[in-house]
This record gives C-alpha cells, structure tokens and sequence, in this order.
C-alpha cells in the first residue's frame, strides 16, 4: 500500500483532486446468494503530486486484493473494443513493418481480445494476465498467456525463456498499477533496444474536461496527462516519441515509446499536447481545487433529475454494469429506490448486483418484460453502439435514454 508521497517521485502529495468519500471496490459485484448485509468501503480520495503532477488514489488496496481470480471483466464483451484492438493489430504491423514470426508481448491481455488478431497476422504472441478468469478465456483460445503481474523482475525472467520483445501493448493497464517506476522499468527491461511499446491509458485532461469523475475508482490507482507520464517514463530510461490521441473511455491517449536512446524521432504531437495541458493550466494547483467543486455540482443535478422522474411516477432502469456505474450510484446516492435493475450482457455479472447500492444485474432480455420510460446508459462511452442496438430497443420505441457525463441529460434513440 502506498505511504505518505508520490507513488513516482515521492513529492507531497496534499492537493486534492476528488474526494468521493466511502466507496465498495468498483468490480465487486455481489453475489445475492450469502451476501452480508453490507458491502465493505473503503475511502477514495485522488490527490496530485507538487513536484511530477502525477495524480493518484491515497490506496487502502493492494493490487492483489483487487485483480483477483473471480475478476469479472471480460474485453471481448464490447464489439466496438473488438474492432479498435483489430485496428491497432493493422496499424502496428503496417507502420512498424513487423513480419511473421515478430515477438509481441501484452501486458494485461484479459481474454485473449487482441492477441487473437495479432495470431492471425503470424506474430508470436504472448499475454501477461494477473487473472485466473480471464487468462483461462484466453488459453483456452489457444493463446500462450502467463498468469502473473508484471514488472521489472517478471521482464527479466520472460527474457530468459523466450528472448526481447519487438513490439510491447499495454492496453488500460498503466492505470491499474500501483508500483508504476517498476512496471515502466521492466518495459524498458523487456524491449529490443530499437523495439516499441504502445501504452494506452486515459487522458487526465480530458478527464477532467469531460467531468469524467466516474472513472475514478479503487482499481485505477493513477491519472495520467502526458505532463506526469513523460516524467515516468524518462525515470525508466524510456522516451515517449509519438501520441496518439483516442476517443475510447471518454478521451484516452496511445504514448508510443522506446528507450531514450533509440532510433525514433519524437514527433511534433508531443510538444503540440504538451502545450494543450500547459495551456489547461495541468500544472497548477487552482486547476484541481476547482474541478472537485464542479464534480460535486454535477452530483446534484443528476441526482435532482432521477428523484424528479421518480416523483412522477416514471420507472427508470439502467443499461450496464462497468466499473463506473459503481462510483456514479453510490457517489450520487442512487439505489433500488430510484433505478430498477440493470443489464449487462456479461454473463459473469447477471445475477449480481452493483456493489454498495445493490441494484441487481439482469441479462438484457428483462428490459422487454419491464418497459422501462427512462434507461440511464452507465457505460457513456459505449453510449452510440448501446444506443443505436436494435435488438435491445425495438420491442420498447418510446424508452428516452439518461446519460451523466459529461453532464445530465434525457435524449432520444
């Protein structure tokens, strides 16, 4: 668990970010059969480094405790995740020129979702999974995954029995990890000295511009703007020569890096999103102070909104259960009185339900029987693909939609 100081650099970290006070562990969902009568909370609470600018969780977690067995995220479940990891197999073996045969490596490979298109361009792939659950899925699939958590002495040891990597992804992992100076260190580690690695994380700035604060939760343990993970990344020996920006989770970035002293020019878009943060003010401390006073504006409103159609007589459900729509409902207060149930298409979730507000999870068949007026779309940046199903709205033309972020709003199909 993390002491008093930066996770990175060990500066004072007294600046507050968001405090979202007692919150269950996002993906803890809870199993109604034996369940006590309350989940366990803990607090969360995102400060910002003085010195680096890192933002991070004051943790009450550890990692272990977190990406356990029984994790219940599968990436596969998303079409529109499918589509981008194919997308990025295309791009890198176009851009990097890598031929058949080419070592490629994936730290957090979940099910198999990207590795499977990287097998089917002849690369050699491997996958580093902490999670029985979902590193099954993947084996299964006939995808070479190694169940462990990832850092510098792991990097040395898979070096020994299978050589450097050609072409490291990390793909919304960067986040989760709590000893980050040990995970850059072992990329460097693991990288040919002329090799690439892909780092995919959630952009803090755009976080923050969106009013994304539901995406802060006990598993992401820092908050990256391109200011703080330069600073990361230069501590391992590692150079971020190109970035790329995303619209996955709401607004992410793609650092393409490679050790410092590697062949790659550092593209002009480094300096050009440098200065946009700069610009945003990511660097002082007035930035932070204020967008925890519009969080909790937010909050209100959404909160007035449900409770208003409920005092009307309207039934509201909700469509998804991510990891979000944990810190949202118990953040703003929202539970069975106001939201039904849920749907998720995740097998491994229907029959449980949220954490802390225990809003029950259903396959999403029940939204037919139910006919819900209102349906809150919690996983906001899957909203279009939800939306634009279908299968799921046909039955039910008349449903209008709820969306929180980036602020509250009904909207039609």
């Amino acid at each position: 668990m993390q002491g008093r100081g930066c996770r990175h650099c060990g500066g004072s970290i007294d600046l507050v970010l968001a405090d979202l006070g007692e919150m269950p562990v996002a993906n803890d969902y809870v199993d109604p059969i034996g369940a006590p009568e309350a989940d366990a909370i803990v607090g969360l609470k995102v400060v910002v480094c003085a010195d680096c600018r890192l933002a991070q969780t004051i943790d009450h977690k550890d990692a272990s405790d977190l990406f356990r067995d029984d994790y219940a995220y599968f990436s596969s479940t998303s079409q529109e995740w499918l589509a981008h990891a194919s997308d990025y197999v295309d791009q890198m073996v176009d851009r990097f020129s890598l031929k058949p045969g080419t070592r490629h490596v994936e730290l957090a490979s979940n099910d198999g979702y990207l590795l499977q298109y990287s097998i089917a361009h002849g690369l050699s792939a491997v996958g580093v999974e902490p999670c029985n659950s979902v590193a099954d899925v993947a084996i299964a699939k006939g995808i070479d995954t190694q169940v462990a958590f990832f850092g510098r002495e792991y990097a040395l040891d898979m070096i020994k029995r299978g050589g450097q990597a050609d072409l490291i992804t990390a793909n919304n992992v960067f986040a989760h990890v709590p000893d980050v100076n040990d995970f850059a260190t072992g990329i460097y580690e693991l990288l040919k000295p002329d090799a690439v690695a892909t780092i995919e994380v959630q952009h803090l700035l755009r976080l923050m511009e969106r009013l994304q604060f539901d995406t802060i939760y006990h598993e992401h343990f820092s908050y990256y703007s391109l200011f703080a993970a330069m600073r990361v990344f230069a501590s391992a020996g590692l150079r971020v020569f190109d970035v790329e920006e995303l619209t996955t989770h709401g607004g992410s970035l793609r650092y393409f890096v490679c050790r410092a002293d590697a062949a790659h020019v550092t593209s002009p878009a480094v300096q050009a999103l440098l200065d946009e943060e700069l610009a945003y003010g990511i660097d002082r401390d007035e930035t932070y102070a204020d967008w925890a006073i519009r969080v909790r504006a937010l909050r209100d409103e959404f909160r007035g909104m449900l409770k208003g159609l409920k005092s009307k007589g309207k039934s509201i459900a909700a469509y998804g259960a991510p990891a979000k729509g944990t810190t949202l409902l118990n953040y703003c207060g929202i539970g069975r009185d106001i939201i039904d149930f849920t749907v998720d298409r995740a097998v491994s979730k229907q029959g449980r339900m949220i954490p802390g507000v225990r809003i029950p999870i259903r396959s999403p068949s029940a939204l037919d029987k139910a006919q819900p007026d209102y349906v809150v779309i919690l996983p906001w940046n899957l909203r279009e693909e939800i939306v634009s199903d279908t299968s799921l709205w046909a039955a039910h033309p008349h449903t209008q939609f709820i969306s929180a972020i980036p602020w509250p709003a009904i909207f039609a199909a």
